[in-house]
C-alpha cells in the first residue's frame, strides 16, 4: 500500500489537499510536524510520497518547501492540488472575542489575516505555531500562550473549538498550491496541460546573468508561471532561481531549453513535469511546436550528412 506523508496534524490545509488527491483517499497516511520532516522521511524511504505547500496567492512561495527541494537528495513533483483558503478564529468554550489577548497560527496564515486582526483585535499578540491545525490542537489539550487560533473550519470542528469569527481572511479568493513529491522514477505522462519545475544555479554572479537564463525560455516561446530567487546559503548574495514553466520535459521546446540551461548553469535541478491542477493547456507560440523543432532538426541532420 502506498504511504502518503503530509504537513500535519490532521485538519491542516495540507491534509485537505491530500484529501483532494484521489489515490490518497484510501491509502495509509502519516502526519509530520514540518515540511523538512516530511521530505526527510520521503528521502529515507519511510513514505512513498509527501504532500507539501509550495505557493500561496497572497504570500508567494513557501520558503521551507522551496529550500528543501533545492538541496539534498533529489526529489520530483508528480502532481499539484489547489485549495481555496478560508480562515476562522476559534477558541475553547467560554472564551469570547473580547477575551482574546493572543492568537496562535502559522506565519503564512497570520499574513493573510493581519488586516482583520488590526481592525478587530488590534492589541492581540501573534504567537507562531507549526501549522494552523497545530494551533487548534494545542487549545484542545490545555492552556497555551495564546487564547484563540486562526485555522481552517475543519480544524476547529475536529478539536472541539467554538468559532468566534468566520471568513477572516483579508482576501476572500486566497488559494494555496500544494505539490505531491516523490522519489525520482517514471514521469507522469504529458497531458498538454503540464508544468515543469526546475532550480537553476549560476556559475557566477554577473551583470546579465539572469537575463541569460531567461533567454533560454524566451527564445523557445516558453511561458513561466513562477520565478523566485532563493539564497543558496553558501555566502551573502548567492542566489538560485526556482522556476515553474508551462510544458512537459518531453516537449521539444522544453527539452531544448533545459539543454541550453545545462550548458550555461553550474547546476540545473529538475524537479519534475506533471499535470496542472487547473488543467489549463500550455500556450505554444508560433514556430515553437514539436513539429517545428523536428523540421529544424531534420534540416540540420541533412546538412551534417552531406545532403545539403
Amino acid at each position: 500500500m502506498t504511504r502518503y506523508g503530509y504537513l500535519g496534524p490532521e485538519g491542516t490545509f495540507t491534509s485537505m489537499a491530500l484529501d483532494a488527491w484521489g489515490p490518497a483517499t484510501t491509502a495509509e497516511r502519516a502526519a509530520f510536524g514540518s515540511v523538512d520532516a516530511a521530505l526527510a522521511a520521503l528521502r529515507a524511504g519511510d513514505i512513498d510520497s509527501a504532500m507539501v505547500p509550495i505557493e500561496n496567492s497572497v504570500e508567494g512561495g513557501v520558503s521551507a518547501t522551496l529550500d528543501a527541494l533545492a538541496s539534498g537528495e533529489p526529489l520530483v513533483v508528480v502532481g499539484e492540488v489547489l485549495v481555496p483558503i478560508t480562515f476562522v478564529l476559534a477558541a475553547p468554550a467560554g472564551i469570547g472575542l473580547r477575551d482574546v489577548r493572543a492568537v496562535g497560527t502559522h506565519s503564512h496564515a497570520w499574513a493573510q489575516v493581519r488586516g482583520w486582526m488590526a481592525d478587530t483585535l488590534p492589541d492581540a499578540v501573534y504567537v507562531p505555531t507549526l501549522s494552523t491545525a497545530a494551533a487548534a490542537e494545542g487549545l484542545e489539550h490545555g492552556p497555551q500562550p495564546y487564547d484563540a487560533a486562526v485555522c481552517a473550519p475543519a480544524a476547529a470542528r475536529l478539536h472541539g473549538l467554538e468559532v468566534l469569527a468566520e471568513d477572516i481572511g483579508d482576501l476572500q479568493a486566497a488559494v494555496t498550491r500544494f505539490v505531491l513529491v516523490a522519489r525520482p522514477g517514471r514521469l507522469p505522462d504529458p497531458t498538454g496541460a503540464d508544468k515543469t519545475t526546475v532550480v537553476l544555479f549560476q556559475r557566477e554572479d554577473h551583470a546579465g546573468g539572469l537575463l541569460a537564463l531567461l533567454e533560454q525560455f524566451a527564445a523557445r516561446g516558453i511561458n513561466l508561471t513562477r520565478l523566485e530567487s532563493r539564497p543558496t546559503k553558501d555566502s551573502m548574495g548567492s542566489y538560485c532561481f526556482s522556476i515553474d514553466l508551462e510544458g512537459h520535459v518531453v516537449d521539444e521546446r522544453i527539452g531544448e531549453a533545459l539543454m541550453g540551461l545545462k550548458r550555461i548553469c553550474a547546476e540545473v535541478r529538475f524537479l519534475g513535469s506533471y499535470p496542472r491542477a487547473d488543467r489549463q493547456r500550455a500556450s505554444i507560440a508560433p514556430l515553437t511546436s514539436d513539429d517545428d523543432f523536428a523540421v529544424a532538426r531534420d534540416w540540420l541532420s541533412g546538412i551534417r550528412a552531406g545532403r545539403g
